[in-house]
């Protein structure tokens, strides 16, 4: 094989730009990194703007600190490769709250994504099913089974817990129903002790128990000033040519590599490399594979996505509760399915002049014509539902923003694991080197995004002859 190495890195979001930075820091020197983004914007759901004079999320807001193991979180980790690590600032207001019967009630702690620990905690929000949760002697799900998380907290606590508490959880990252998530992908650690545990109780308080975290340690942070920050460290510390604006319309494999076709189709450039990260959404990356490894791309398209609007309006000196914000059942028959008070959560952000950043999200899944509206009536709806949520008018907003993220968040049906696996097990066979790396296969959040790429990366510095480092 030619040296040095030439990487193409297929998609410049978070993951991408992980694996731009992994290739970097271990594949041999001289190796030659470049990125291929699809828009003029790298970053992927990693967005920040400007509203009302100061930074703003219009995507992701946070990161985990720890991953599922208790250990410092992949996001925290590429922080420090980045120099960003004294920039990582945490909630300053962490309590949130459910929106029940039109008002709002704490949400109760306790819970694993929603789901109970001990069921005397939640009553304040929704009944256990009584005496459901029974020791059937044999473990919740079978060694090599996967569920949906409704159908497992519905058969063990009943109905009303899975609509008021799990479902809204799920529905805040996800934008999808928990009867349609699979426990595998969106509750891993739930999922490994409910194939030891015969109650739900027992198997929530297990995971718990094997991820401990300290009393008062953070559980989420993001980046001072914005995570655009990590993305334009991640770029410099790459070292990658980053191409915006270039489309990557067909992978090709060659004797030693790949051929990329880039850009439009009546002038295309044709660029040659030794081994492509794909992290771009499973059905763009179905397109690319359905050439070199159809049944692959028959695998990884199948995956489905929910569409979502991000409305951010700054309102002058409202009053508003001492919460970093709540979620809404669909029960509740409210556009808005979640909201965010920026400037309350986050006491970096608070302002002198009473300015108040509020952030709802709208969208769930399989309710994307509410979508089709104009976002003058998407925020309009949205200020009136926060209004009366808060049981007081707000103020008129002062700047506004609506930000639509179209096929943004993966719905994970049950088995998606063992589907994704068995994809990349032939991909590995066939063309090892070309790897999947991103939220469609791994799961989503910026530390699993993160350990996606990297992980990637590692990938291809095997398959083309291990790290000189």
């Amino acid at each position: 094989m030619r040296q040095p190495w030439r990487v193409a890195v297929v998609g410049g979001g978070i993951a991408g730009l992980a694996a731009a930075v992994r290739l970097r820091d271990r594949a041999p020197a001289g190796t030659e990194i470049t990125v291929y983004e699809q828009s003029g914007v790298l970053g992927g759901k990693l967005r920040t703007g400007e509203l009302a004079g100061q930074p703003v999320e219009f995507g992701a807001e946070s990161f985990l600190m720890r991953d599922p193991t208790g250990a410092e979180s992949a996001a925290v980790a590429l922080a420090r490769r980045l120099g960003l690590a004294e920039k990582i600032v945490h909630p300053t207001v962490g309590q949130a709250a459910l929106v029940i019967d039109g008002g709002l009630r704490p949400i109760p702690g306790g819970t694993l994504v929603g789901v109970p620990g001990d069921l005397d905690r939640v009553a304040t929000v929704a009944r256990p099913a009584a005496d459901a949760d029974t020791d059937g002697g044999r473990p919740l799900v079978g060694p090599d089974a996967d569920v949906s998380v409704g159908a497992l907290v519905r058969s063990r606590f009943g109905n009303e817990v899975v609509e008021r508490l799990v479902d809204p959880m799920l529905g805040g990252v996800y934008a999808g129903r928990a009867d349609d998530l699979s426990l595998v992908t969106t509750m891993p650690a739930l999922a490994r002790t409910a194939r030891v545990e015969h109650t739900l109780v027992g198997a929530v308080r297990a995971a718990q128990a094997a991820a401990p975290r300290a009393p008062g340690a953070p559980v989420f942070g993001t980046i001072a000033g914005g995570l655009s920050t990590l993305i334009e460290a991640a770029v410099t510390a790459s070292g990658a040519t980053v191409r915006r604006d270039a489309a990557v319309r067909e992978l090709t494999p060659t004797g030693t590599g790949w051929r990329l076709t880039v850009g439009p189709t009546r002038d295309p450039e044709l660029v040659d490399v030794d081994a492509v990260v794909l992290a771009v959404p499973a059905r763009p990356a179905a397109r690319l594979l359905a050439g070199p490894a159809p049944a692959v791309a028959a695998g990884v398209g199948a995956l489905d996505y929910a569409s979502v609007a991000l409305v951010t309006m700054a309102l002058p000196q409202p009053r508003l509760p001492e919460l970093s914000g709540f979620l809404v059942p669909s029960t509740e028959g409210l556009l808005i399915k979640a909201a965010t008070f920026f400037t309350t959560k986050w006491g970096h952000l608070r302002r002198p002049d009473g300015l108040a950043l509020v952030r709802a999200s709208v969208g769930r899944y399989g309710e994307e014509a509410h979508l089709q509206r104009p976002d003058a009536d998407l925020a309009a709806t949205v200020h009136r539902e926060l209004s009366a949520v808060l049981g007081t008018p707000l103020p008129a907003p002062v700047d506004g923003h609506v930000q639509r993220w179209g096929g943004a968040l993966p719905q994970y049906a049950p088995g998606h694991a063992d589907r994704l696996g068995a994809a990349r097990t032939a991909l590995r066979a066939a063309h090892p080197t070309l790897v999947l790396a991103g939220a469609g296969y791994d799961g989503v959040g910026i530390p699993v995004c993160v350990r996606s790429g990297e992980t990637a990366a590692e990938e291809i510095i095997t398959a083309l002859g291990g790290s000189a480092r």
